[in-house]
């Protein structure tokens, strides 16, 4: 609070951190801009006459874009998602921030979005595996657990994810997926090593014939580390996961798993730098990213889980 007390010292830093050479125009890159402009929100103005001399703020061309949220609040916001290893629910960012619930659910996964970046591929070893989530069926309503009578146990009714880890950098990747069959697993795999990388897993049947110098940890047989050969460097973003799910979000909603699940890849990430450091990582994944409010709860297919209003 000290170092950011109020809205224009905190856009003061965030400009700082945007163009550390001068302001730029988002539009046309151009350097041409009147800064100082008697605007409530528009504080600069592009003097291209082809760019058509747009008015932007530092919020131009990134998620923060048309956000009535103070400058402030972004940053104690972003502060409390990168130092918060279990995630930050939207009912804390609401009573931090002093702003509405809705608000700070839309907030939330813009920065989410902002923690989104594709890594890759890994030169290894590689650690790969797949793990489910949702709730316990013993603690479902008597009405979802009638739904899935007859259906089998364990994974049923819960969501996928797949993920690999680079012992070498230290960095994952996740995402949600549809099924856990060879094509899908392998697949993701594939995507994310390199050709010459040793690949650990465990001894599911979708990993036989992966395309790498694979090794595999039998877990049926209660295999877990056999010298090398461990997933355990995964499963611990897994256990992090889990760990949020039942103590600071309660419910994830189905319809936005992979905007949670890139959120802890992306801390992953950069948890070994300062604090300054986090943030201005996250500042920097906001550029070139729009998430609107119609698009967030449009329908994509799958249950929101919300009755009156949006969950974590």
């Amino acid at each position: 609070m000290p170092r950011f007390p109020n809205n224009e010292k905190a856009e003061e830093c965030f400009i700082k951190q945007r163009w550390p050479d001068g302001v730029c125009c988002p539009y046309c890159g151009s350097l041409n801009v009147q800064t100082g402009c008697k605007h409530n929100t528009m504080r600069f103005r592009c003097r291209e006459k082809a760019c058509g001399r747009k008015r932007f703020s530092v919020r131009t061309g990134t998620v923060m874009e048309c956000s009535k949220i103070g400058y402030q609040d972004w940053i104690i916001a972003m502060f409390l998602v990168m130092t918060s290893l279990k995630g930050v629910s939207s009912m804390k960012l609401h009573r931090d921030l002093d702003i509405n619930q809705r608000s700070a659910w839309f907030l939330a996964h813009r920065l989410r979005l902002a923690l989104s970046e594709r890594v890759g591929p890994f030169s290894g070893p590689v650690e790969a595996d797949e793990t489910y989530m949702g709730g316990k069926r013993q603690n479902m309503l008597n009405s979802k657990r009638k739904e899935l009578e007859g259906t089998g146990r364990g994974a049923v009714g819960k969501t996928a994810v797949v993920g690999a880890k680079d012992r070498e950098t230290n960095q994952v990747a996740a995402t949600v997926i549809q099924s856990t069959d060879a094509d899908t697993l392998q697949g993701f795999v594939k995507e994310h090593a390199e050709a010459e990388a040793t690949v650990y897993t465990d001894d599911a049947t979708a990993y036989e014939s992966l395309p790498f110098d694979h090794e595999t940890v039998k877990h049926s047989l209660q295999e877990y580390v056999k010298g090398d050969m461990h997933t355990n460097g995964i499963e611990s973003l897994w256990s992090m996961l889990k760990r949020a799910h039942k103590g600071t979000f309660h419910k994830l909603s189905p319809k936005h798993p992979d905007r949670y699940m890139q959120e802890f890849a992306g801390r992953h990430n950069v948890r070994d730098r300062d604090t300054i450091q986090q943030t201005g990582s996250l500042r920097c994944g906001m550029e070139g990213k729009r998430l609107t409010h119609k698009a967030l709860i449009n329908g994509n297919g799958l249950k929101s889980g919300a009755r009156t209003a949006a969950v974590a």
